[in-house]
């Protein structure tokens, strides 16, 4: 850096020799004026090499579980491209929500790590437990992939009301997106799931969006934890507008509605999808937030019912309901139809959100007097837990 100054500061000095020579006789008025063009030059310069060298960032990626999936050189040049802050954003929730579900495991429970390419373009890594004494299965993926959208994509997101033209569309798309199923069944399922997406069109425009949301799937109801999980989300949705909880917790009911069944998978949440105002870099701090929200939304639901009793009844009830999950997912989600429709899928990681057991009866009904028919009553009618329905319009 120092020999760069030098030079720069040596073709500085020799302009204003020049200067001074032609206009020697304007007197010690002009002399000041070239040292203070000197010294003027060599501070400008220095400044301009300083905001080159720290826009190369300096990214910490000892506490992600892996490597980051594009190269860290290409991330530290980018820093402020969006691209760049939502991998480093999933990479960051990823290690907080492995680490905070460990903490809730027996000391020899650790999260498999499986990092894993994509030979059309990115990948991503898959963290899993699997029999674990808390957590029968618990799945924490973030991806990063880029390519060109097939058609199905396309059809998919047409559908949506995207306006995408004809060939082959280049895209890019990062996302987290994890499911929790606890082995008590007083333990609810919880899901979220976090993403961003860009689709460049033939005349180079780039339409980008963001979707996401979390949602919980207790197999008994609790209200005051679904109250205390609405309050979770709704506080990190008002520290950026009023009207996004009642909106968005609205769609959550919605979108995660078993039609077939006439139920929804759980007590809701909040969904929102292809959400691209008011800016970019504000609907980024939006899914941040939410994203930071969902360890004290749930963990703290584990850490009061991780031991709480049970029977069998209890565990079978449980396996009935993993069922509907499981149809919701392989029928409905969009996320799951997405990574199935996008060449070079990685199947894994796609079905991670299925439990480890599950089981289906024929016709099977509960007691109307029973707890597990009063779940039932809130999954085929969705309450407004928190009383916000209606007040903010």
């Amino acid at each position: 850096m120092f020999q760069n100054i030098c030079v720069k500061a040596f073709q500085t000095v020799t302009s204003i020799t020049l200067y001074q020579y032609v206009f020697k006789n304007k007197g010690t008025k002009l002399r000041h004026m070239g040292a203070l063009l000197l010294t003027s030059g060599i501070a400008t310069y220095t400044a301009n090499k300083y905001k080159a060298e720290m826009a190369t960032a300096v990214i910490e990626t000892s506490n992600f579980m892996a490597k980051p999936i594009t190269d860290i050189k290409k991330l530290s040049q980018n820093p402020n491209d969006m691209k760049t802050k939502m991998e480093l954003l999933i990479m960051r929730i990823q290690a907080e929500v492995c680490h905070a579900l460990e903490a809730e495991e027996d000391k020899d429970t650790r999260f498999q790590v499986d990092r894993w390419e994509r030979p059309e373009g990115g990948g991503g890594i898959t963290c899993v437990i699997q029999d674990g004494q808390t957590f029968e299965k618990a799945g924490v993926n973030v991806s990063v992939v880029q390519g060109h959208l097939p058609p199905a994509a396309v059809q998919q997101m047409r559908a949506r009301g995207k306006i995408l033209q004809d060939g082959p569309l280049p895209f890019f798309a990062a996302g987290i997106s994890s499911v929790i199923h606890p082995r008590n069944p007083m333990v609810p399922t919880v899901h979220f799931n976090y993403r961003y997406f860009e689709v460049q069109n033939t005349d180079g425009s780039v339409q980008w969006w963001f979707g996401g949301g979390t949602d919980l799937t207790p197999y008994y109801l609790d209200e005051e934890d679904s109250k205390y999980f609405h309050r979770t989300l709704k506080k990190a949705c008002d520290k950026h507008n009023k009207k996004y909880y009642s909106q968005y917790k609205a769609w959550c009911d919605d979108y995660f509605h078993i039609k077939h069944r006439g139920e929804r998978r759980g007590v809701g949440g909040i969904f929102f999808d292809d959400l691209d105002t008011p800016s970019k870099e504000e609907t980024f701090k939006f899914v941040e937030t939410c994203a930071e929200s969902v360890i004290p939304s749930y963990i703290p639901l584990v850490q009061k019912h991780k031991n709480d009793p049970y029977g069998y009844s209890e565990r079978q009830w449980q396996l009935l309901r993993r069922g509907r999950y499981v149809e919701f997912n392989l029928i409905y989600d969009r996320g799951t139809k997405f990574g199935l429709y996008t060449p070079g899928a990685r199947y894994e990681s796609i079905l991670m959100s299925l439990p480890l057991t599950a089981k289906w009866e024929y016709m099977h009904t509960p007691n109307p007097q029973s707890k597990e028919w009063n779940l039932l009553e809130v999954l085929r009618s969705p309450r407004d837990w928190l009383g916000t329905e209606g007040a903010e319009k």
